[in-house]
């Protein structure tokens, strides 16, 4: 099985502690020579300028191909653009562009009064720029805010026609889920790459968690699977999260998936451990990163 190519996606730092664990993610990561990294927003957009800057940081430190995520959320259009071209300035020409999700305490997603009404034509505003790889969210379980998940297939094809170039998915835990996806996809003529979004379990409580709040579906036999592996208290947790990431990666690539992306949250040793028992690996030395 030949190795697949990867990405990883990292969350800009709150304060000088997080700092320090994002450098040192980069460091263990960076070896595995990813064909780009991503750095997200908060809620809200509550992180604008923290990811500006860990993007600029990375972008002239790491060597890295650097993504940034860019959202609609309480912006203007000329604000959301500007910000753009900032990043087009600084030599980062790769963008993750979401609606994003609405501020803690919202109903829901409500458009600035001058801003993006939604994520499509954010994506034509960029692409009417020429200067972007844009990638875009895709969901191949039902979105919690879509009616169902015809609903969301046909909204990653608007994405895609309004000048998206790839689509990075939600996470989900069977291959089978990404599978019935990628074929509802094909079938609705969405051709561009999609790439299925990885979450290696770092804490199964917090996954569950997150996985409720994006409309992850949660098989009762993983389930099962961590109660046990939390009750053994001997470290079999970590042991069984490479072993069932590693098992749905090979699964996914062995029908032909050729890119993976992990959604790291900054703690790169699960992410670390699962490419390289997927054969990715490098030789390369770690790089100092500033």
């Amino acid at each position: 099985m030949t190795p697949p190519s990867v990405s990883f996606e990292f969350f800009p730092p709150r304060s000088l502690d997080a700092s320090f664990r994002l450098w040192e993610t980069v460091q263990v990561l960076s070896p595995l020579e990813p064909d780009f990294v991503s750095v997200t927003y908060g809620a809200g957009g509550t992180t604008r300028e923290l990811t500006r800057d860990a993007v600029a940081t990375l972008h002239k430190t790491s060597g890295l191909n650097v993504a940034a995520h860019l959202t609609c959320v309480d912006a203007s259009r000329d604000e959301t653009l500007a910000i753009a071209d900032g990043f087009a300035r600084a030599g980062v020409r790769e963008i993750v562009a979401l609606r994003g999700d609405p501020p803690k305490g919202a109903a829901g997603f409500v458009p600035h009064p001058e801003g993006f009404a939604d994520s499509c034509e954010l994506i034509s505003a960029l692409a009417a720029r020429g200067d972007f790889t844009i990638r875009v969210g895709a969901y191949p379980e039902k979105h919690p805010e879509a009616a169902d998940t015809q609903a969301d297939i046909d909204w990653l094809k608007c994405k895609i026609d309004a000048g998206a170039d790839a689509a990075i998915t939600q996470f989900f835990f069977e291959a089978e889920t990404f599978f019935r996806f990628r074929d509802a996809c094909v079938k609705a003529g969405i051709d561009a790459p999609i790439l299925p979004g990885i979450l290696p379990i770092e804490n199964w409580a917090g996954a569950r968690r997150f996985a409720r709040a994006c409309g992850t579906h949660i098989p009762a036999w993983l389930d099962r699977a961590f109660h046990k592996a939390e009750q053994a208290e001997d470290g079999r947790e970590d042991l069984l999260a490479v072993a069932l990431a590693t098992e749905l990666c090979s699964d996914l690539v062995e029908d032909g998936v050729e890119h993976l992306h992990f959604y790291t949250l900054n703690r790169p040793d699960l992410t670390r451990d699962i490419c390289h028992a997927l054969g990715r690996r490098s030789s390369l030395p770690l790089r100092e990163v500033a």
